[in-house]
């Protein structure tokens, strides 16, 4: 076959980037091109993993630097929000998530056309949570990539995306899809008109983007996937087990107190990490236990001063590197924490804060790999004892380690590389 252009367009989002660079390095492998169509906050990272990369503006144009701090500006805005339950929170962080997705789709239609006139792709492949009519009508096939849980595909008989709830907690399901449609009606109306503009359908209310018809790749591992009232047809969705991206190799260094101790990974992701009194009151506990910790600090090194001698902290961590030389996992359910977790047999701690990480975190502890622990209302000795039990849990390492067997047998992004070529 000859070489074949594949563009990527990720959110502007760590989780979904990472994730499309996994898949990317593995079409490379097959011998075929992968560009990738970014935010301009963006363009970078995936430059540094040596793609060709082009920006499109996902909202009113700003320098690079001030574009990268964007969302980080808008979690940080929202931190009072992360005591909230999920359902209390539609109404403030998803609301205004919402009306920042839909501005980006607009602003995106601007520059898309001439992007993709300019790369002129065989194949895309969109990981975001919303429609730009520019890549559904560019005349070649369009994959959707599902990095977050796979709720994001609705189904009347599995918790709605963003809920936390149960999965068969039916009242749950309800409420919290009652409500959502309710204030993100005006959105959602607003959305639709833009639909028009560009001859394309309306949706049904609380949707705001559709399957595609050729290809929608769940970054959800089957192990942990919802029963379904209608399965998915494999024809067109495929599970990818995850999709570990190759990192550099990571030396964990040495710490001044309990070298030999068990090793705890806690990240909040590049986001999430801006919550800095829940991350030093994570480490003070830490700090007087057996444990030795790495800890993902973001941009706000400087903020950690007189550091337990058992706890290292940094800015980045090449996370599928670390992640296999640990004993146990905080994070805040992100989904590429939540399947590297489960990818290398990690039982992890979920605290989550928003978006996805509620349902992961009920679903770690649903399906028995790891725990659901609330945000903020623990006691160290309650963290460190969940701490202790993903250690020695004998039914919890069993699942797990089933789970990772299964997964690194199917190689995600070898699959979705597969799979994306196969459209030709």
């Amino acid at each position: 076959m000859t070489r074949k252009t594949f563009a990527f367009f990720p959110e502007a989002a760590f989780g979904p980037a990472l994730n499309s660079v996994g898949i990317a390095q593995a079409v490379e492998a097959l011998g075929h091109r992968a560009v990738f169509l970014s935010d301009p906050g963006f363009v970078e990272v995936y430059r540094g993993y040596g793609f060709e990369a082009h920006p499109v503006a996902l909202s009113e144009p700003m320098p690079p630097e001030q574009m990268a701090k964007f969302w980080e500006d808008f979690i940080n805005g929202h931190i009072p929000n992360f005591r909230k339950s999920p359902y209390d929170q539609i109404d403030n962080y998803v609301k205004d998530c919402w009306t920042a997705i839909v501005d980006s789709a607009k602003w995106a239609q601007k520059d898309l056309p001439g992007v993709l006139a300019k790369v002129k792709p065989d194949v895309i492949a969109v990981d975001n949570v919303i429609l730009f009519p520019a890549i559904k009508q560019y005349g070649v096939p369009w994959v959707r990539v599902i990095s977050c849980s796979e709720n994001e595909i609705e189904d009347e008989e599995i918790p709605p995306h963003l809920s936390g709830c149960g999965e068969k907690d039916f009242a749950c399901h309800k409420a919290y899809r009652d409500r959502f449609n309710e204030v993100i009606r005006p959105i959602h109306d607003d959305f639709n008109g833009f639909l028009a503009q560009y001859d394309e359908e309306p949706y049904p209310i609380g949707q705001f983007f559709e399957a595609s018809p050729y290809l929608n790749l769940l970054l959800y591992p089957e192990p942990v996937k919802f029963h379904r009232k209608d399965p998915l047809d494999p024809a067109r969705f495929q599970y990818l087990e995850g999709c570990v991206r190759k990192e550099a190799a990571y030396e964990v260094p040495t710490f001044a107190k309990n070298n030999d101790g068990p090793l705890i990974y806690v990240s909040f992701g590049s986001l999430g990490a801006g919550d800095t009194e829940l991350l030093k009151r994570i480490i003070a506990a830490i700090g007087t236990s057996r444990f030795r910790a790495l800890v993902n600090v973001g941009d706000y090194q400087g903020e950690y001063a007189d550091l337990p001698g058992n706890v290292h902290v940094a800015g980045w961590f090449p996370q599928p590197s670390v992640i296999p030389q640990v004993d146990a996992v905080i994070h805040h359910g992100g989904n590429n924490s939540f399947t590297e977790c489960l990818y290398f047999g990690k039982p992890a701690i979920i605290m989550p804060y928003v978006w996805d990480g509620h349902d992961n975190a009920t679903r770690v502890q649903e399906t028995g790999h790891g725990f659901k622990m609330p945000r903020y209302d623990w006691t160290d000795a309650e963290l460190l004892a969940k701490l202790e039990t993903c250690l020695t849990d004998r039914a919890m390492a069993g699942k797990l380690a089933a789970t990772a067997m299964h997964m690194q047998a199917e190689s995600g992004p070898a699959k979705a590389a597969k799979l994306l070529v196969g459209l030709l």
